[in-house]
């Protein structure tokens, strides 16, 4: 007899375990289907190794000028290998964690690769190739995504590679090409150049990190070429010959075709959806420019069938795809949760320095027709960033002039992925930039910086 439950995740990604966890605390029978480890791309190829990276990098490159901290330190080195293996421990760590929370919140976790036959019905074909048929009242698909790959720049695994590859590179190469400058791209530039690589960044756009507000793109190309990252804007790279030693990378610029030599090429161009062989064509469930269409609770057109995380429209980020886990099971459940504000949804990229913003941009604001009022303060006026040894960067704040609402918050810096927060919940409660300037922020931290810029907005501010 098929194993029955309420509800069947396909995928165990931030989008499918949280809302497994949650569907389970609400009531529901769970089981989630997973072909590779449990946590998804996140936890074992994404956010979570990444950081581990960069954390390595960071350390490093403290280490690399002790004496600006009046310290002195000889003949720091660094083992690559060790950094690499120290990244798959703590996201080996937190998969086992998801193990933990799913037995804790009585969860099956079943392993195998799914498919939605019809409404209620999924077949899991097992490593073994031996077949299971689980039966469910609702099934939703969080099947998230993979490397894309242009057709001019195939991905080998060995000369170009995609973000997977770069996480365990068996050796560290002495030159680097990283197509695309969105955030995977910058940080495995910040990681590769700080660890001794040879980095050039090529972006097709006029700037990079091309979504971000044009000023933190400025801040961001600065800090980058002074640690000697090579960056080429309005830049395609037409082809890679890798039948040498290593790639010869044909760029085309504003100035005429150019040619690189490196070790490796990073593709970094965005993501490509997971929707091949799981039953999105027989079930006759409707996608739209590659993505499936759902409503505000995640319904597909297919009754009984529902998609969240990278698959569906949106952002394509870990905490996008919790939020909308927990806001499906939640209706599932008969609950009515609050439909998920897309244009209050933090963004971060945890290159050094850190980016993180939310809302609208300066331009976007403008276009948009408001009035505004924009306030910017450096850290290089921040006595905890000088204390600190970060000065790099600033926090930018965009209020409505007539109403004073916070429309958007754009900042670049050291810590600033955890100074987003406040702004985020800041404009969840409709708060105004007045409120902000009298909202006391501690001294001396990096989080001041908010409210000073909110002051400059009204021409208040005081350390700068």
């Amino acid at each position: 007899m098929a194993l029955q439950y309420d509800v069947v995740v396909i995928g165990s990604g931030p989008g499918g375990y949280v809302a497994a966890i949650r569907a389970s605390q609400l009531g529901l029978k769970v089981g989630v289907v997973e072909r590779e480890s449990l946590g998804g791309i996140c936890l074992n190829w994404g956010c979570i190794p990444t950081k581990a990276l960069l954390k390595s990098a960071q350390v490093f490159d403290y280490l690399k000028h002790p004496q600006d901290y009046g310290l002195s330190a000889d003949n720091v080195g660094y083992d690559f290998a060790a950094v690499v293996k120290r990244s798959r421990g703590v996201a080996d760590g937190m998969s086992k964690g998801i193990n933990f929370l799913f037995k804790k919140n009585k969860i099956d976790a079943i392993m195998g690769t799914a498919k939605v036959l019809k409404a209620g019905e999924v077949d899991v074909t097992k490593a073994d190739g031996g077949k299971e048929t689980i039966q469910a009242k609702h099934i939703i698909l969080a099947t998230g995504a993979r490397a894309r790959q242009l057709p001019n720049l195939p991905i080998d695994g060995k000369k170009i590679i995609g973000y997977r590859e770069a996480m365990v590179l068996p050796e560290q190469p002495k030159s680097m090409v990283v197509v695309g400058s969105g955030a995977i791209g910058v940080e495995f530039a910040y990681f590769y150049a700080t660890m001794g690589t040879k980095v050039t960044i090529v972006e097709y756009l006029p700037r990079i990190v091309p979504v971000e507000d044009e000023e933190v793109s400025k801040q961001l190309e600065r800090s980058f070429k002074k640690a000697g990252i090579d960056i080429l804007t309005s830049a395609e790279v037409t082809k890679v010959d890798t039948t040498g030693a290593g790639c010869k990378v044909s760029i085309k610029t504003a100035k005429g075709e150019q040619q690189l030599e490196a070790d490796i090429v990073l593709s970094a161009v965005g993501i490509q959806p997971n929707l091949e062989n799981i039953g999105i064509e027989e079930l006759g469930i409707v996608v739209e420019k590659g993505r499936v269409k759902v409503d505000e609770y995640y319904r597909t057109n297919v009754p009984g069938v529902y998609a969240i995380g990278d698959i569906v429209p949106g952002p394509a980020l870990a905490h996008v795809a919790s939020a909308e886990g927990i806001t499906c099971v939640e209706a599932i459940a008969g609950h009515h949760p609050e439909p998920i504000n897309y244009g209050n949804v933090p963004g971060c990229t945890y290159c050094s320095p850190e980016i993180a913003s939310v809302g609208l941009t300066e331009e976007e604001a403008k276009k948009q027709g408001y009035d505004i009022l924009v306030g910017k303060f450096p850290f290089s006026a921040s006595g905890k960033a000088s204390a600190s040894g970060a000065k790099d960067g600033f926090v930018k704040v965009i209020f409505d002039k007539k109403y004073g609402e916070w429309l958007g918050a754009h900042m670049i810096g050291a810590g600033v992925t955890d100074m987003i927060a406040e702004a985020v919940v800041a404009r969840k409660l409709e708060t105004t930039g007045h409120e902000i300037i009298k909202a006391i922020h501690p001294h001396p931290t990096m989080s001041e910086a908010v409210m000073e810029a909110a002051a400059a907005a009204y021409g208040e501010v005081i350390h700068l």
